[in-house]
Parts: C-alpha cells; sequence; structure tokens
C-alpha cells in the first residue's frame, strides 16, 4: 500500500494542502485568504486555528478522512539547523514562538503537529526550513562583532532544485558545485559547495538584493539615520525592511505582471527599478562565485520570478559568462516535502531529532 502523505505550506496570503500516494499527487489545493480576513489577527501565531480549519475544511470538502502515515510541514524560523528532515518536536514549535523572527511558515509546522496528533501511528515532519545553516566560518562573520551574518533563505526549494538538475545531469547534487539563486518576493542566493550551501543572505530582512518585497542590503549609516529620525515606530521601519520595500516602496505594487505592462507601455521609471533590481541579483549572484573559487558547474534560477523572460533574459545577458544558467521557473515546494517524508517512510533517509 502507498504511503499516505499531507503536506501543508502557509504563505503570506495563502494555504497549499496536498496529498500524495508516495509521490504521486492525489490533489494539490492553494486556498488563498482575503487582506480582509488576515487583518483580523494582530500576530502570525494569532492565525493558527484559522489556518488549521482552512486545512480541515479542504479535506472534508473533498471527502478525505483524517488517516495518513505521514504530516509534514513547511518547517519554521526556529534555531539554525543542519540540513534534512525533522521530527516535529515541543522544543521546535516553543523555539519557534520565541524566536526573533516571526514568519507565516510557523504555521505550517504547528499545524502539522496538531493534525498527526490526532491519527495513530501519523508522524510530523519538517524538511529543509528557511533556518538551514551550513554556512562556513568565515560567512558568518561581519564587520562588526555586534551583528553576525545569518542565513534565512529559501532552503526547502533550493535544495530540491539542485538535486532535480543534478538527476538531470545524471549526477548527484553531493558532485556539483552550484549557485542557485530563488526569485521571489523575497530573493535568496547560496553557493552550494557539494551538497552544503556554504554562503547565503538573510532573504527575510536585510541581505543580498532588492526584490518585490524586501528592502536587500541598506547604506547603514543613512538607516541609522533614519531609526533616530522620529518619523516612524520600530514596527513601521522593519516592515520599510520586509514588507513594503523593493518593487512595492518604488512602484506601489508587488504585481509583477502588472509593473511588465507599464513596462510595455512605455513607463521609464518603472523600467529603470526593474532594471536596478537585475542588476542587483546578478552582481550578488556574480558574488557566490568567489565563495566557489569560480569553480561553477551551473547557476539554478528558480521562484516565482524565473517565469518571468524579461527578467531571466537579462540575467543570463550579465552571468553567461560565470556558468552555464538553467532555469526551474516556479517552485514545488510542495513535492519537495512530500518527497522528504516519502524518503524517511521508506527508510531512504533518517528523520533528524531536533
Amino acid at each position: 500500500m502507498p504511503y499516505k502523505i499531507l503536506a501543508i505550506n502557509p504563505g503570506s496570503t495563502s494555504t497549499k494542502i496536498s496529498l500524495a500516494d508516495d509521490d504521486q499527487p492525489v490533489f494539490v489545493a492553494d486556498i488563498t485568504h482575503s487582506q480582509e480576513e488576515l487583518s483580523k489577527f494582530k500576530r502570525i501565531s494569532d492565525q493558527f486555528h484559522f489556518r488549521k480549519q482552512v486545512v480541515i475544511e479542504e479535506l472534508k470538502k473533498r471527502n478525505i478522512p483524517l488517516d495518513f502515515d505521514a504530516v509534514i510541514g513547511r518547517g519554521g524560523l526556529a534555531k539554525p539547523v543542519p540540513s534534512g528532515v525533522f521530527s516535529i518536536t515541543e522544543k521546535m514549535i516553543l523555539d519557534q514562538q520565541q524566536a526573533i523572527h516571526q514568519h507565516v511558515c510557523d504555521l505550517g509546522c504547528m499545524i502539522a503537529d496538531e493534525i498527526a496528533r490526532e491519527i495513530p501511528g501519523c508522524r510530523s515532519f519538517v524538511a529543509d526550513p528557511g533556518v538551514v545553516d551550513e554556512m562556513e566560518p568565515e560567512a558568518r562573520i561581519s564587520g562588526s562583532p555586534l551583528m553576525p551574518r545569518m542565513c534565512i533563505w529559501h532552503a526547502l526549494n533550493q535544495k530540491a532544485i539542485g538535486r532535480r538538475f543534478a538527476k538531470d545531469m545524471g549526477t548527484t547534487y553531493e558532485k556539483l558545485n552550484l549557485i542557485i539563486c530563488h526569485l521571489g518576493g523575497g530573493i535568496s542566493i547560496a553557493a552550494h559547495d557539494h551538497g552544503r550551501a556554504v554562503d547565503a543572505n538573510n532573504a527575510l530582512d536585510g541581505e543580498g538584493p532588492f526584490s518585490p518585497e524586501r528592502a536587500g542590503s541598506l547604506p547603514a549609516a543613512d538607516l541609522i539615520r533614519l531609526c533616530f529620525s522620529g518619523k516612524y515606530t520600530e514596527d513601521q521601519l522593519l516592515k520599510k525592511v520586509s514588507g513594503q520595500a523593493g518593487l512595492i516602496a518604488h512602484l506601489g505594487t508587488n504585481d509583477l505582471k502588472e509593473i511588465m505592462n507599464w513596462i510595455k507601455a512605455g513607463d521609464k521609471h518603472a523600467e529603470l527599478i526593474v532594471s536596478a533590481m537585475i542588476w542587483h541579483i546578478a552582481k550578488n549572484i556574480a558574488a557566490e562565485g568567489a565563495v566557489l573559487y569560480g569553480k561553477i558547474d551551473a547557476i539554478l534560477l528558480t521562484g516565482g520570478m524565473a517565469k518571468c523572460d524579461y527578467i531571466i533574459e537579462r540575467l543570463r545577458r550579465r552571468l553567461s559568462y560565470l556558468a552555464p544558467i538553467h532555469v526551474y521557473p516556479g517552485q514545488d515546494e510542495m513535492l519537495a516535502l512530500t518527497e522528504n517524508a516519502l524518503a524517511v517512510l521508506c527508510g531512504e533517509r533518517t528523520a533528524r531529532e531536533y
């Protein structure tokens, strides 16, 4: 009998759910939440019961009983961990709730654990959460001992794409040097050295290129002056770094299709801002080439913006001298979650203890 695996992936404005028999999808649902629905909740953690009920109602609507071998959620932002699949524990959930960084992905872990507890013999997992940390010691050091570098990145999708590319090439992820760039609402770029991401940026709140929703690296002294200007509260400034930054701050929207239409219609300001974003993405990708001593088997571009030919074509122009470029549009995090859970259930991998 195939293993029944439920995967849960909460996003900022949606909850993705999938059910698979082994790695064969039974259904995939992407349930969108309006700002009106979410504005009722002051904190992300307050959305827990709402989001869980969304999952339960979707299963009821499809006449699917609570009878799974595993429930796997998108991992949250607890303490840094090595890459792998982790059994969910109370300590993991507590660390998420007490962490400085709060993100809706934390709810995936909590919902998966609670549903699994209701099913005899069902196991609960997370895989490659955004706090996977495989960085080399040099990568952790910044110019101030008060602020060491940390990585918060799209580990799940990057690792899955790295393995998929390796399979396409007839080799393994552990035998390759790759630079992988996830182009989404936030942008993460990592140098993968034979199966380890030895350098990656903090894509959540303040490092790397600016993106549709993130400010990226900013002039430090100007940021400090802004903090003491008295014009903004701490919460307002944090949003100007993550959430209300990047394309949203410059153009008033993060809708790339709308922005592309503006550019086609001759909007020179929109063209300049997107060109600047591409400039900084390419510059940060090229910088990771130094981490790998220039020995790069491929550059992989993935995420939602990788569907945009305008951006991909211009990135190719700037980066093709470094290494072959391969594009994996979108992100298949649901399949990645399912495959990770299945590998543990089949005995191909061992679930780590947090």
